[in-house]
């Protein structure tokens, strides 16, 4: 019986690692999109949504039959309900690249000043989900600690980016509405980085039973 549950939680976890390299390469590719005007790679960031939104559904579905057919000792239980935290903070990571996706789109190719300090600051949720993700795989705490404290920089992007666009809509308000479509993007990547955060926060309390909501 412990063999078969055994099996169970490696397909879980093996499962968990595919939607996060999923929700990675959405990030990837709505930045990119964003960077270069690829409107067509920006249907395909929205397209791949609907797959995370179905590997969230199958992977709650793993986890509710493991804790109903199965008897989880503590240390497991702390995985399954981790689980199930982060896949739901994966999901909304995977909608925030589909709603970049979406403004990419309506822009249409239209590029402006401080679009490199926002490639940046993608870089930077990339990292931190990529991390959270490794953290995960590995068990590591110490990675999923470092993968809170660069929240910092992501919010620091955030607020630069913030101060730049109102500078430059004060300059040429003929720019305010692509502008405002930018402060918006920007916004969804602070949103990545703190779901990043969650998903770290959850890997500590699957390895040590200690969140700090506790």
């Amino acid at each position: 019986m412990r063999n078969r549950f055994d099996e169970q939680l490696f397909e879980l976890n093996r499962e968990i690692i595919e939607m996060g390299a999923m929700c990675e390469e959405a990030i990837a590719g709505a930045s990119k999109a964003l960077t270069t005007g690829d409107v067509e790679l920006a249907g395909k960031v929205r397209t791949n949504g609907n797959v995370i939104d179905q590997m969230e559904r199958d992977i709650e579905g793993r986890c509710m039959k493991l804790l109903l057919h199965q008897q989880p000792v503590a240390k497991d239980l702390r995985l399954i309900s981790a689980a199930l935290k982060m896949i739901t903070d994966m999901e909304r990571i995977g909608d925030q690249a589909e709603d970049i996706a979406e403004i990419v789109t309506a822009m249409n190719g239209h590029t402006m000043e401080g679009m490199g300090l926002i490639e940046e600051m993608a870089s930077e949720t990339i990292k931190m989900v990529t991390s959270s993700v490794d953290a995960f795989v590995k068990k590591d705490v110490e990675l999923a600690k470092r993968v809170i404290a660069q929240d910092d920089i992501v919010d620091d992007y955030f607020s630069r980016i913030k101060c730049g666009i109102i500078a430059l809509v004060a300059e040429n308000s003929a720019d305010g509405e692509f502008a405002l479509d930018l402060l918006m993007i920007s916004k969804y990547f602070e949103r990545i980085g703190d779901h990043a955060t969650n998903i770290a926060e959850w890997v500590i309390y699957s390895v040590t039973g200690m969140h700090k909501e506790v």
